[in-house]
């Protein structure tokens, strides 16, 4: 295509097209939306101004002023550490922290902190409160209070993490991991306490059965007792204890005095 067939355009519409661009460039820029969730940092020359816009649309100066998103809802932050319980043993402790922004404190954490907060303040809060914590039991009492040390950790954490802004909502110990040697001498004692149960039922099993062995024999005893009481008072048991087990034949023979027990006949 020949240049010379091309339109020519003049100065003053070169500068209207530029003014136009310009302005639908600002249009652009000046407004913007806060997502559900998410809280926006309003800041001027690159300064917190401590402003904070909601969720919805917001109006700012184009190239003045800015709006910083920040996230507010529950995040979750895991974290692996080493430390050493009362009784010198090596403790790895794999815990989970729920956290979340102070919707009304994101400003003041986006002025001090920016963005980096995760690796500046949660990280850190993490590893020292485990390590502060776990210091106070031992190993064996970390497997027994388990509830009793995510607390103590849980706490820790809430009083160092509310000064930035930033609150906990929940935390859980995963997993407690020891050495080699304390986990085969946990292994040997739950096995002795174990056999020590055992042998304690096995003694019980055979004292109640030589109880009952004992009440028997007190009872027979007693019903000999009875009886031998009766034969003394009463003579004519004996015969009638005979006559039941006489089978009705005479002895054939007989020999000294015989005892005749004396049967009446209708």
């Amino acid at each position: 295509m020949n240049q010379s067939n091309l339109p020519k355009l003049s100065p003053a519409l070169i500068v209207l097209i530029l003014i136009g661009a310009v302005a639908l460039l600002l249009v652009f820029t000046a407004f913007g939306t806060v997502d559900a969730g998410m809280r926006g940092v309003h800041t001027r020359f690159g300064k917190v101004t401590g402003v904070i816009k909601e969720p919805g649309l917001y109006f700012i100066t184009p190239f003045i002023e800015k709006v910083e998103i920040m996230d507010v809802q529950v995040q979750l932050e895991e974290a692996r550490s080493a430390a050493s319980s009362s009784d010198l043993q090596t403790v790895q402790s794999t815990v989970a922290l729920n956290y979340m922004i102070d919707p009304m404190e994101t400003a003041k954490l986006y002025r001090d902190v920016g963005r980096q907060y995760n690796t500046r303040i949660i990280t850190p809060a993490l590893q020292e409160s485990m390590k502060a914590a776990t210091a106070d039991y031992t190993a064996e009492e970390l497997i027994t209070k388990r509830a009793e040390v995510r607390d103590a950790i849980k706490a820790l954490l809430v009083v160092k993490l509310d000064e930035h802004g930033i609150l906990v909502d929940a935390f859980n110990i995963v997993d407690f991991d020891f050495s080699d040697n304390f986990n085969a001498s946990i292994e040997a004692k739950v096995k002795a306490e174990q056999e020590a149960l055992t042998a304690k039922n096995k003694l019980e099993q055979v004292k109640f059965e030589a109880d009952q062995a004992i009440e028997e024999a007190r009872g027979k005893a007693e019903a000999i007792r009875i009886e031998a009481e009766a034969l003394l008072k009463n003579p004519q048991v004996m015969e009638l204890r005979a006559l039941e087990r006489w089978d009705g034949s005479l002895p054939k023979v007989t020999g000294g005095a015989a005892t005749l027990i004396s049967v009446d006949t209708p």
